[in-house]
């Protein structure tokens, strides 16, 4: 059987000429730092001059997070060690 509404070589290129990758755009924060247009800045959590992400207390709550996990992991029998150094890797 033959295709009746076959679209060829060409036409498919040009439909698919938008789909190719971009860069991000990058800006740089008051900061220093390079952070994506219309984000806010993960070094110290700046939006258009203000400060909307604590950065500090959004550590301390990764870190009580990690400690807890390792913890558990480790009341479980499960060497957190090893997945460090996997990570490392």
């Amino acid at each position: 059987m033959v295709v009746r509404m076959r679209v060829n070589r060409s036409k498919s290129g040009k439909r698919r000429s938008h789909h190719g990758l971009v860069t991000t755009r990058t800006a740089k924060c008051s900061c220093g730092a390079l952070k994506v247009s219309h984000r806010a800045c993960a070094q110290c959590g700046k939006y258009n001059g203000r400060v909307v992400v604590d950065v500090v207390a959004k550590a301390k709550r990764e870190d009580r997070r990690r400690k807890r996990r390792d913890k558990e992991l480790k009341a479980a029998g499960i060497s957190t060690e090893s997945k460090k150094e996997k990570s490392t890797e």
